[in-house]
């Protein structure tokens, strides 16, 4: 059995609604493809495939989902639409120039790709999907690396009995 779930597009805050099995093993929504991962389509089979490991859309273009299925009921602060019920309208009232649908509506998304990854593991341990990061010594030499200088004020403690100061 497969559940819709939605995805928002990090470029732009688009929802994506794929149409998943019941077990999610979801790692992240990045804007870049995770170094190392391998990523398919959405239109092609991904789950429980062997050397998949995510999707790869593009903002309201991708084939196989539905994009921005809430759209109308989220509101114009998160990029939906008003739901007024009706048509769409322009500002003098008709279906755009001609009375016709404009094409904008049809296409939401920004167009830019975007990356699904799910949970991978080698040798039953979940792999961390950063970089790994070299060790980086910043000052291998022992010696002290401080200024040279005055080690304090001349005078003090001298022989005559002399504090240093100036009275």
């Amino acid at each position: 059995m497969s559940y819709p779930v939605t995805y928002y597009c990090p470029h732009c805050g688009t929802l994506v609604e794929l149409e998943r099995d019941g077990y999610l093993a979801d790692k992240a929504v990045t804007p870049y493809p995770l170094e190392g991962w391998t990523y398919v389509a959405p239109a092609e089979p991904f789950e429980d495939e062997d050397g998949v490991d995510g999707v790869r859309f593009v903002c309201g273009e991708s084939d196989g989902v539905v994009w921005d299925p809430h759209d109308g009921v989220r509101g114009t602060d998160v990029g939906g639409a008003v739901d007024d019920g009706g048509e769409d309208h322009d500002a003098d009232g008709a279906n755009g120039a001609d009375g016709v649908e404009d094409d904008a509506d049809d296409h939401p998304g920004c167009g830019e790709p975007f990356y699904l990854s799910f949970v991978r593991y080698e040798e039953g341990r979940e792999v961390d999907p950063r970089a790994e990061s070299d060790l980086v010594e910043i000052d291998p030499d022992p010696r002290p690396s401080g200024p040279r200088g005055p080690h304090g004020p001349s005078g003090v403690g001298d022989a005559d009995g002399s504090d240093g100061g100036f009275w």
